[in-house]
Order: structure tokens, then C-alpha cells, then sequence
């Protein structure tokens, strides 16, 4: 086991030589038809398959060029500094991948496509899997998550890994979007010194500044959400249990799931249903039986507003008048388009908030322990107590943030204890039976539409973040679906829409969203500017 370990250690510290050298080798040897000036902007899941199949391109073609931009912009140029590290046998898959390409009834939904994953995803190969921490640094997993299994089952090619909000953002009390202990700051590709937001800030970076196809990131509270809100591209969070969540480093039981985070929500979708099944690891995945779909595009309707009834929640208003401003074209366009809007002045009572942080320091203890006990005898901390220790003897990992959050989960008891039970009860009565299910019924909605969040506020890694506005909460602490788009800019800066409703209503808000996406075609790729 420890010579394992010593060669896999020695894969990481070769990465960087190892891409360089390939990217040499096929600059000078391009063996596709298609011209060495290859560039893939914008381009799309279906875009990329039918380049494979008429001959236009390769899969190693464009893995070299995703491979290419991340060195020119991720690690120079610009230096986005989302990618914590590259799969070094990317090359080799996308090889044995166009010498078994047949023709078009050969190919998977994710045949050939090149996938960023955020770091906190298990995969079983030559990449660590850190969530940021540089006490996982070395952290090589035993197994692949369900996730991964699904990808390469797909014929995707795991590009990479993603730079994130250290532990998905669950250790201080305050932080900075982005950063973490073993790779540090990632920057916003729009202006290059607002915050990407998090946790999933290095999926969202990746994908809107073309440095993948598509990515996958993952939410407790708005981290799917919020980088897709401020990188301008598409973001789902599905249901709980649509996706398993085995081989993810977890925080939260009850909120946790991964989702698609891509340019356009036709991509989304084909991601959406290629993860989707039953795991029996994951009792969650149980109720959604009967309730998901292999294939998703079936639900992308260009006239999907058109009789939907459609809640517009105002409790966000008024906290930026450029968001409003923004929200009410959405909303005349919608109405343009044939939806009714009601205006909802709020959906939930009492004091969710605290009852939600409860659950979250109590689950996220029981789930790393768990987790690292997963990783056998290489496990880098015997228990969250031990990672604790850990962390504060690391200069780096101590520059900037605390540990309260980590501290505060470590001091809970088991998930036995009634301060926990109780909490969960409060929380999924009333932002889900009494909360979101409830005013869909008393007003007969098929969706419920809030501003994503804010323009992206300057990084400033003294004070931390600095959310001004956020509509997550309501499909976070429910475990409901939610969706958001682009709606538009504020100078330089993307902002987003999102569409949330029932539990297992990917479908519907599929059809609402796409009908706002397609008649608004609101994305933009991003100009890397310095400053706003």
C-alpha cells in the first residue's frame, strides 16, 4: 500500500510535465482532419458528437484543446486558478475513445465529452480527490463515486478537478468564496477581481470561460446556485435523491447533491439523465423510482411558458434596484410569452435558519467520519477531531480563515440526539409540506421564480464574502429542484433567474426554463477583464 501511494504521489507531482509533453507531442503530430487551429468556444454536447462522427474533429482534438486552455488560461494568461488538477490520462482515454468510434447509434449521451469535476467528487485514479485541504492533498480514494462510475460508463473523459470553497465552504465562520487551503484564490473570468462564488466555484469557472465542456459541481445551500449566478451559465440542483451521492465528500444528509453546471440547459439535461438510478448505498435514491429519467431533452419545449402559472416571489426585491430592473423584464417577457405571473410576498415562517445550521453540524460530523474512515489505511485523519489538529498545525491553511463551523459540528453529539431530530422536523415541515408545497397549492403554480442572487462582489480575503441578495434557501433546505439561467448583465457581470418548485419536478421547470433560455439567449462568454 505504501508503494501505491509513493507512485501515485509521484503521478501528482508529474502532472503538470506530463500534459505539457503530450500537448508538445500532438502540436507537432495532429492526426485529424481538421485544421491545427481547432477552436471550440461555445461549443455544446451535440455540437462536439456530430464533429466526431462526420470527421471534423477528434476526441483527442478536443481534449488537447481543453488541455490547452487550461494551461494558457487557467494557469497563465488570465490565471483563473480553478483547476486544482488534471487527469493525466485524459489523453489516453480520448485515443482509445476515437479508435472505438462507429457511428452515431455508437455513441453514449456523453461519448467523448471532456468533464470537469469539483474536488470534493471521489474518483479512483491518478488524481486526489482534496476537497481543497491540503491535509487531503494526498487523499487518493478507494472506489469511484457513483458519479464517476456513471461518467465513464457514459464514455465521458474526467478532465479534471475543480478548485472550490475549502470543505464546500463548511469551515469558518466566515471565507472567501474560491479558496482553498492547497490551491488558493479563483477568480471570476468577467472581472477578474470579483468572486466566482462557491462552494462549486472552480465548476462554474471552468465551464463559463471554455476550459471544459460541461462540469459538475455540488450544493448543501446554494453552491451549485450561486457560482452558476456569477460565472453566467446554467445551473441544476436537482431533487435530493436523484443523483447518488456515494464517494462525495459530504456536509449535510439531508441537502446534499451534486448537479450539471453548464452553458446551455439542453447540455444540463443530457447530464441531468446520464447520473440518474437507483443506489443501494444511498437510501435517498430510493424515492426516486418512478419519479426521474434517463433522458431529460424530452421535457425542452420553446413554448413552455406559454399556460404555466408561475409565482414570483418578491422577498428578494428591492435589495439591488440593477436586479430588479433585470427580474421585470424576465417577468414581462414571460408574461409576452403567455405564463400568468402571481406575486408571492414569502413562502416560509418561523426560524428555518437556525434550525438548518443545527443539521448541518450535526450530519457533517457523522458524514466525514464516515467518509474518512472510507479511505482505509491512507486515510490522511483518523476522525474530524484529528482533522481539526491537523489543520492548525498548516500555516497556509490557517493564513486567512478559522475553523468555528468544523469546531462547532465536532462538539454535536450523534444524530440520536433530539436537538438534531427536532431541527429536521422544523426545517422539512416548513420549507417543504408547509412551505413550498403549500403555496404551490393554494395558487395552482407549476413554478416559482426568484433573482438567483447579485452582481459578483469584489474577493477580499481579509473580510470574506459579501452576499447582498440569495434565493437558494427554499430549494436547498427542502431538498427540492431548482434551476437558473441567465437573465442578463449588470456592467460586466452576469445575473441569474432561477425556477424552483415540487419535489421531482425536473420536468416542469425544465420546459419553464428552457422556454426563457431559448426566447432570451441571455449567455455570454466571458472577456477576462481586469477590473470593473
Amino acid at each position: 500500500m505504501g508503494f501505491l501511494l509513493t507512485v501515485r504521489r509521484l503521478n501528482l507531482n508529474m502532472n503538470n510535465l506530463l500534459i505539457s509533453l503530450i500537448i508538445l507531442i500532438l502540436n507537432i503530430n495532429c492526426s485529424s482532419k481538421a485544421s491545427k487551429n481547432l477552436r471550440f468556444e461555445e461549443y455544446t454536447i451535440t455540437m462536439l458528437q456530430n464533429g466526431y462522427i462526420q470527421g471534423d474533429f477528434s476526441v483527442t482534438d478536443v481534449v488537447k484543446y481543453y488541455l490547452n486552455a487550461i494551461e494558457s488560461i487557467d494557469k497563465n494568461g488570465p490565471n483563473l486558478n480553478s483547476i486544482i488538477s488534471v487527469n493525466p490520462d485524459a489523453m489516453k482515454v480520448a485515443m482509445m475513445l476515437d479508435s472505438s468510434l462507429i457511428d452515431l447509434k455508437s455513441l453514449t449521451p456523453l461519448y467523448g465529452i471532456p468533464i470537469i469535476l469539483k474536488d470534493n467528487i471521489n474518483t479512483n485514479d491518478n488524481m486526489p480527490t482534496t476537497a481543497g485541504s491540503r491535509i487531503l492533498a494526498n487523499s487518493y480514494p478507494l472506489k469511484n463515486s457513483w458519479v464517476a462510475e456513471k461518467l465513464i460508463k457514459s464514455n465521458a473523459i474526467i478532465l479534471g478537478k475543480a478548485n472550490l470553497s475549502e470543505w464546500a465552504n463548511y469551515r469558518a465562520s466566515y471565507s472567501s468564496s474560491g479558496w482553498s487551503g492547497i490551491l488558493g484564490q479563483t477568480k471570476n473570468p468577467y472581472v477578474l477581481d470579483r468572486n466566482p462564488c462557491g462552494s462549486s466555484s472552480g465548476s462554474g469557472v471552468a465551464v463559463s470561460a471554455n476550459l471544459c465542456a460541461v462540469a459538475i459541481g455540488t450544493e448543501t445551500w446554494g453552491s451549485i446556485m450561486c457560482p452558476s449566478n456569477a460565472n453566467g451559465i446554467v445551473g441544476i440542483k436537482p431533487t435530493v435523491g436523484l443523483w447518488s451521492r456515494r464517494g462525495i465528500i459530504p456536509i449535510s444528509y439531508t441537502q446534499d447533491t451534486a448537479g450539471p453546471m453548464t452553458r446551455t440547459l439542453r447540455d444540463a439535461c443530457i447530464l441531468l439523465g446520464a447520473i440518474t438510478g437507483v443506489d443501494s448505498s444511498d437510501i435517498k435514491t430510493i424515492d426516486s423510482k418512478g419519479n426521474v429519467y434517463s433522458d431529460y431533452l424530452q421535457f425542452l419545449n420553446k413554448d413552455g411558458l406559454k399556460g404555466k402559472k408561475i409565482g414570483y416571489l418578491k422577498s428578494e426585491e428591492g435589495k439591488n434596484v440593477k436586479v430588479d430592473m433585470l427580474v421585470n423584464d424576465a417577468i414581462s417577457y414571460m408574461e409576452k410569452m403567455g405564463a400568468e405571473i402571481i406575486h408571492l410576498e414569502n413562502i416560509v415562517s418561523g426560524t428555518p435558519f437556525t434550525d438548518s445550521r443545527t443539521i448541518m453540524a450535526y450530519e457533517f460530523k457523522d458524514g466525514i467520519n464516515k467518509y474518512l474512515n472510507d479511505l482505509g489505511e491512507t486515510k490522511p485523519a483518523n476522525d474530524l477531531s484529528d482533522l481539526i489538529r491537523l489543520t492548525y498545525l498548516d500555516s497556509i491553511e490557517m493564513k486567512y480563515f478559522n475553523l468555528l463551523r468544523m469546531e462547532n459540528s465536532n462538539s454535536k453529539g450523534d444524530l440520536s440526539n433530539e436537538e438534531y431530530t427536532l431541527a429536521l422536523s422544523e426545517v422539512q415541515k416548513n420549507y417543504g409540506e408547509n412551505g413550498i408545497d403549500k403555496v404551490m397549492d393554494e395558487n395552482l403554480l407549476d413554478a416559482i421564480i426568484c433573482p438567483t442572487g447579485s452582481p459578483a462582489w469584489k474577493t477580499d480575503l481579509i473580510n470574506g464574502d459579501n452576499f447582498k441578495l440569495s434565493s437558494s434557501v427554499y430549494a436547498a433546505l427542502s431538498g427540492y429542484p431548482n434551476i437558473t439561467i441567465p437573465m442578463g448583465f449588470i456592467e460586466n457581470l452576469p445575473v441569474g433567474i432561477s425556477f424552483f418548485g415540487r419535489k421531482w419536478s425536473e420536468p416542469s421547470l425544465i420546459e419553464i426554463a428552457y422556454s426563457y433560455e431559448q426566447g432570451t439567449k441571455h449567455r455570454k462568454a466571458p472577456q477576462f477583464f481586469e477590473t470593473d
